[in-house]
């Protein structure tokens, strides 16, 4: 149509190496549609025949690429059998063009929801994720070796780099929210973790696929970035999403004793405070403005 723009060059070629990817390893599907479902800092994602999810590695180098998608498709073998709720089974991984694909999982990224309803589904969800921390971090890590890295970042590191986020992104952030924010930054951070566990390590909600009707959490997506990390890591960004109810709802679940547990609450708060501003500015770099909106949302309990 006359002053309609086509689609961007990048996004057609991703379209054609989807096509590719499965006429040479899946023949027997037939394309009918490919539309794309999002992108993030790593991948890009199209549902195909609205039943298969089809994502594709942004890395430009095609080493890097071999060894993700190769990992990652070993990695959801060891993950599915001990997660409560479902992860992507791929019916494909093209090592050499880092594309995996997978069954459309049910249900719908939680960021996609309303913040109005969102709240609702909250005593559902919440515990939920708690359960699947608990059997993630039970994994043990010789099950997990040379599939992901070793996340051991100090929380001093953080500090750095969300001050670093923040003096970016200031201008997007109420005036009312500054006192606490510049609080949070000269308070030094809790004590660092006694232990690292095997988890998703990129927990926000969209990557959570939920029943919008009943909160039913039906599915966890992108491991990408699983490690072995702070078990309080995934929690900080159910704090940073959902709230502090949210939080303990989750923590409740958990029931996890050792020398570690007194301090994984405070953790996980510390945590959702410097993973906020990392947000704002991938919300407003992208366009997408869920994640601004979402951000904007919990400074009200983060940074009140």
């Amino acid at each position: 149509m006359p002053g309609q723009a086509g689609p961007a060059t990048s996004e057609w070629d991703d379209q054609q190496t989807v096509r590719r990817a499965l006429a040479a390893h899946l023949p027997d599907i037939h394309v009918t549609s490919v539309v794309p479902l999002g992108a993030g800092l790593d991948n890009i994602s199209y549902e195909v025949n609205d039943n298969l999810v089809v994502r594709i590695s942004k890395d430009s180098d095609s080493a890097e690429r071999t060894a993700r998608a190769t990992r990652e498709c070993q990695l959801l073998q060891v993950v599915a059998p001990a997660s409560p709720v479902p992860v992507p089974q791929p019916l494909l991984a093209a090592a050499e063009t880092g594309v995996l694909a997978y069954p459309k999982l049910r249900g719908r990224p939680f960021l996609s929801i309303r913040e109005a309803s969102r709240a609702a589904l909250i005593p559902s969800v919440a515990p939920a994720l708690g359960e699947l921390l608990r059997a993630l971090h039970a994994i043990p890590a010789d099950r997990v070796a040379g599939l992901v890295d070793i996340d051991d970042t100090p929380l001093t590191e953080w500090h750095r780099d969300a001050e670093e986020f923040y003096s970016v992104v200031a201008g997007h952030i109420p005036p009312r929210h500054r006192p606490a924010v510049d609080a949070f930054f000269q308070a030094a951070p809790p004590p660092e973790p006694h232990t690292s566990v095997f988890t998703h390590n990129d927990l926000g909600i969209e990557h959570v696929l939920v029943d919008p009707d009943n909160g039913e959490v039906t599915g966890i997506i992108d491991w990408s970035d699983a490690a072995i990390a702070d078990p309080a890591y995934d929690f900080g960004l159910i704090c940073r999403d959902l709230g502090p109810h949210a939080l303990d709802l989750a923590l409740a679940r958990y029931d996890a004793p050792g020398p570690d547990r007194p301090g994984l609450h405070d953790r996980a708060v510390y945590y959702a405070r410097c993973t906020l501003f990392e947000d704002v500015l991938y919300g407003v770099d992208t366009g997408q403005n869920a994640y601004v909106s979402k951000s904007l949302e919990a400074m009200t309990w983060l940074f009140p």
